[in-house]
C-alpha cells in the first residue's frame, strides 16, 4: 500500500518519495498545511475509492496513521 500511496503524496506534497516512511508526520516532516493535506486526502480518495470524512482527518498524523485508516475500512492496495 505505501508504493501505491507514495507517489500521491509526493505530488500533492510536494517532495520526494525518498522522504515518505511509514513513521513520516505530514505536518511536521513533509511541512504540508491544512490544504495540502486535503487536497492529498482528496487525491487518495479518488485513488482508493473511499470517502474520509473530515472529522476522521485530526487523527491522521502520519503515513501509517493513513494506511490503518484505509485498512480499516477495507482498502486493498
Amino acid at each position: 500500500m505505501l508504493e501505491k500511496m507514495k507517489p500521491i503524496i509526493a505530488e500533492q506534497l510536494n517532495v520526494n518519495e525518498a522522504e515518505i516512511k511509514p513513521e513520516t508526520k505530514f505536518k511536521d516532516d513533509l511541512g504540508a498545511d491544512s490544504l495540502d493535506l486535503f487536497e492529498m486526502v482528496m487525491a487518495l480518495e479518488e485513488e482508493f475509492g473511499i470517502e474520509i470524512p473530515s472529522e476522521d482527518l485530526e487523527n491522521i498524523v502520519t503515513v501509517n496513521d493513513i494506511m490503518g485508516y484505509l485498512k480499516e475500512k477495507g482498502v486493498e492496495a
